[in-house]
C-alpha cells in the first residue's frame, strides 16, 4: 500500500479550505473478501439516497461480468492509473493480487460539498489512510461473516476462486484481522460488525452510524479475536507456506 506523495498533501491541504457539510461522513468498511462488505454499502444507499453515496475508486482491474463503468469501478489502464499517481491525485491508492485500486480526492470532495456521506470499500491499510487525511469525519467498521469457516465457505461458493487465489485472500484476511486488532489497542476508533444475514447485519450497520465511534460489545471483540486464531492456525492463511505443487 502506498499514498500519494507532496503533490498529495498539497492537495489535501487545499481541500481543508473547501466548503463542505459539517455532518458528512467517510463511513469506510474494511473487512475480509466475503464479508459482504459491497452488499452492506449498497443497502445503506438505497436507504438514504439523498443522503449516502458510494465512493467508485479506480482500479486496473478487468471488468467482470454485470459491473458497469464508473458505477463499481473506473475501470482505467495501468499507465492512465500511474500517470494520476504522479499527479497526486489519490488519498489512498494500493496493489492487491496484482491489480491497482484508488480512491481520488475528487471523489471524496464532490460529496462533502454536497452533504453526502461517503461510503468506502477499501482494505485497511486504505482505510488508515482515509482515516488519517480525515480524523474528524471518518468511521471506520470492520466487518466480518460469525466465524472463519463461514469466511472460507464464501470465499469457496463463489466458484471462481482458484487454489492460489483462495490462499492469496485467506492471506489477506489473516493480515487484516492481525491488523485491526493491533490498530484497536493502540487507540483507533474502530467498529466492529458481524455480517451473518444481511438484514440483521444492515440494522446494526445504521445502528452503529447512530452512536459515537468504536462502541462495540465484547462479543464483537471476542469474534475478531477468534478468528485471528483460527486463520493462524489454516495453513492456507500461513505467508510463509508453500503453494501446492
Amino acid at each position: 500500500m502506498q499514498r500519494s506523495g507532496e503533490a498529495g498533501s498539497v492537495r489535501l491541504a487545499a481541500l481543508g479550505g473547501g466548503k463542505r457539510s459539517a455532518t458528512a461522513r467517510l463511513v469506510v468498511l474494511v473487512g475480509p473478501a466475503g464479508a459482504g462488505k459491497t452488499t452492506l454499502a449498497h443497502r445503506l444507499i438505497d436507504a438514504a439516497p439523498a443522503r449516502r453515496a458510494f465512493s467508485v475508486s479506480h482500479t486496473t482491474r478487468a471488468m467482470r461480468r454485470g459491473e458497469q463503468d464508473g458505477v463499481d469501478y473506473h475501470f482505467v489502464e495501468r499507465a492512465a492509473f500511474e500517470a494520476r499517481i504522479a499527479a497526486g491525485g489519490f488519498v489512498e491508492f494500493a496493489e492487491v493480487h496484482g491489480n491497482l485500486y484508488g480512491t481520488s480526492y475528487a471523489a471524496i470532495e464532490s460529496h462533502l460539498a454536497a452533504g453526502r456521506d461517503v461510503l468506502f470499500d477499501v482494505d485497511i491499510v486504505g482505510a488508515t489512510a482515509l482515516y488519517e487525511a480525515f480524523p474528524d469525519r471518518t468511521r471506520l467498521i470492520f466487518i466480518t461473516p460469525p466465524d472463519w469457516t463461514a469466511l472460507c465457505a464464501r470465499l469457496e461458493a463463489r466458484g471462481s476462486e482458484t487454489p492460489e487465489t483462495l490462499r492469496r485472500r485467506l492471506r489477506t484476511a489473516r493480515a487484516e484481522l492481525d491488523a485491526v486488532l493491533t490498530q484497536l489497542e493502540a487507540g483507533l476508533p474502530w467498529d466492529l460488525l458481524c455480517n451473518d444475514v444481511v438484514d440483521l447485519a444492515v440494522a446494526d450497520l445504521e445502528a452503529t452510524l447512530s452512536r459515537p465511534r468504536g462502541q462495540f460489545v465484547a462479543a464483537d471483540l471476542a469474534r475478531v479475536q477468534r478468528m485471528a486464531g483460527d486463520a493462524a492456525a489454516d495453513s492456507r492463511a500461513d505467508p510463509l507456506a508453500d503453494p501446492d505443487p
